[in-house]
């Protein structure tokens, strides 16, 4: 049985596609710099609260889209009510 060749993830490709130097450093187990992880703990906060301000900009948006529909088609049933005559 042939051993099984490593694969690549996702992952791998963004860290490699951002710095090549920290991919091969991970990929060979380089140690990691005191303090680092804290540094890396508090930048993942960072991008986690960004992100759900993000994606509550984006719910809103879509809410405001749907009102803004819901408007325009009243105004269309209203002129549409007024002028059938």
């Amino acid at each position: 049985m042939e051993p099984e060749a490593p694969y690549v993830s996702a992952s791998d490709l963004a860290e490699y596609a951002y710095c090549e130097r920290a991919y091969y450093y991970r990929s060979i187990g380089a140690p990691v710099a005191p303090g680092s992880s804290a540094r890396s703990r508090a930048g993942q906060r960072y991008h986690a609260r960004h992100l759900g301000a993000e994606a509550r900009r984006e719910s809103r948006g879509a809410l405001y889209f749907g009102l803004l529909l819901l408007g325009l088609a009243a105004l269309i049933g209203g002129a549409w009510w007024i002028f059938r005559f």
